[in-house]
């Protein structure tokens, strides 16, 4: 394959406005989980914890693909295989580096169940390449419904424990010593950050899941010291990843994954740039 026609399958506008109400279902999806990635992305980057999200989302593709197998409702699956990984990482990783060799162990762990599930399943190949890659025109009225409650919960629950959990990311010794209850509080991050996870593979996919729920935080984050301009930049550049890429992922013939995490990446690397131009210049010693 050339370049030319890694172009056209990539971007083919032909019948485009024929093909959008397929992707309607998606586009609200996806907003919903920009919203979702946005603000508990935050969180993940000021409590570092990228790598755990990785591992969660190993196990919860690991129960997408049980579910897959056993013909019941994706999103419950892959739900119970968050909340469990959430549960493990929250109750034995208290420290960085312990949740670090947990995950560590997760996530091949995961991994290997879900291909081994996969494997067994007799049905259409595009179902099981959806769980790790993404899909965007798989969200039916009744997955949406589903979606959308559970981003409502994350968000919600954010809401409730936003000045506490910003406390405790940001300071953990100082917020322990003021009496904020920081062991509970982060079980419970643990459990809607594995909410978040399980929503956002529906439509990104397991293994780039971190480029929604991660990436928009971090570029976020490089040009905007002020916490409520950066969470409403986190927000702006989730959006941009995971609805821009639905509606270019309706162009070709590539799954979603690759345009949401390109899309990510050029945000990320702008904002790396605006950082650098703002930056005073280092002298040379």
């Amino acid at each position: 394959m050339d370049f030319a026609d890694f172009i056209e399958k990539a971007f083919n506008f032909e019948d485009y406005a024929l093909l959008l109400p397929l992707v309607g279902n998606s586009l609200v999806a996806g907003a919903a989980l920009g919203i979702v990635g946005g603000l508990i992305g935050i969180f993940i980057m000021m409590r570092d914890m990228a790598f755990a999200v990785h591992g969660i989302a190993e196990l919860s593709f690991a129960g997408a693909a049980f579910a897959l197998l056993i013909g019941v409702d994706v999103v419950t699956g892959s739900v119970f295989g968050s909340l469990i990984a959430a549960l493990i990482l929250g109750v034995l990783g208290t420290r960085a580096r312990d949740r670090n060799s947990i995950t560590g162990v997760l996530m091949p762990f995961g991994l290997g169940l879900g291909i081994l599930f996969l494997s067994l399943y007799e049905g259409r190949s595009a179902n099981k390449f959806g769980l790790l890659t993404g899909q965007i025109v798989a969200v039916d009225d009744v997955q949406l419904g589903g979606m959308l409650m559970l981003s409502a919960v994350v968000v919600l629950a954010l809401a409730l424990i936003w000045r506490p959990l910003t406390f405790a990311s940001a300071d953990p010794v100082v917020a322990n010593a003021r009496g904020v209850r920081t062991a509970g509080l982060s079980i419970i991050f643990m459990m809607v950050l594995a909410l978040a996870v399980a929503v956002t593979i529906q439509v990104v996919g397991a293994l780039l899941v971190l480029a929604l729920l991660i990436t928009p935080a971090a570029a976020a984050m490089r040009v905007s010291s002020n916490p409520v301009l950066t969470v409403i930049l986190s927000v702006l550049f989730a959006e941009l990843a995971v609805v821009g890429g639905i509606l270019l992922a309706l162009a070709g013939s590539l799954p979603i994954s690759p345009y949401v995490t390109t899309i990510s990446f050029v945000i990320y690397l702008v904002c790396r740039g605006i950082e650098a131009v703002r930056s005073p210049r280092r002298h040379q010693v």
